[in-house]
């Protein structure tokens, strides 16, 4: 049995039966707690899905957390601040009009929640370790614009390691056609 620590029993009891449904598990909601019980494997996930929709996620998002290459990571902003002004820190990741927040999220591929004195991420390996250093680095106090250029030059890294050679121009694809249709002819004559 897995007991997670929550603060708004409400919008669990509201999804209760579609996270029962879904993973195969019995939760229990009450006061500021909730408890799963089923198979291991599906209680973790009860339990990531819990925490993350207790956080603010929608269902949607919190339900991705069943596939096992996306994970979620709640960041403690007093962790890594003394500051005491909760609001001007939310404000940092944030960003006006959402713009930072926003930036992150699309850069890293990854869903970003904001709450209170915490911040959730929910998103593949790659993502979430790039999220999270950023969303670190605004709460020590970094300028926005350096967090996009970090941002921007972990994306450009992780393309460049993704082709690695692999990715083809259009006059090799063009050769190679070529090459296998030169193939294909010479084996018929040899039929005949």
């Amino acid at each position: 049995m897995e007991i997670v620590q929550i603060t708004s029993p409400g919008k669990i009891k509201q999804f209760k039966e579609e996270i029962e449904k879904k993973l195969n598990v019995k939760i229990t909601a009450r006061g500021g707690e909730a408890k799963v019980e089923g198979e291991p494997i599906e209680e973790f996930e009860a339990s990531s899905i819990i925490e993350a929709l207790d956080l603010g996620f929608t269902l949607k998002e919190a339900m991705k957390l069943t596939d096992e290459n996306i994970l979620f990571r709640k960041i403690s902003i007093k962790q890594f601040t003394t500051k005491r002004d909760m609001e001007l820190i939310r404000g940092r990741i944030i960003g006006t009009e959402g713009k930072t927040k926003r930036t992150i999220e699309q850069i890293s591929g990854c869903a970003i929640v904001v709450h209170q004195s915490s911040v959730g991420i929910i998103g593949p390996a790659e993502g979430i370790e790039e999220a999270t250093t950023a969303i670190k680095n605004l709460i020590k106090g970094s300028k926005q614009a350096n967090v996009y250029a970090f941002l921007e030059r972990m994306n450009r890294e992780q393309k460049e390691k993704s082709d690695l050679g692999i990715k083809k121009n259009k006059k090799d694809e063009k050769d190679e056609e070529e090459e296998l249709e030169d193939i294909d002819l010479d084996e018929d004559f040899k039929n005949e």
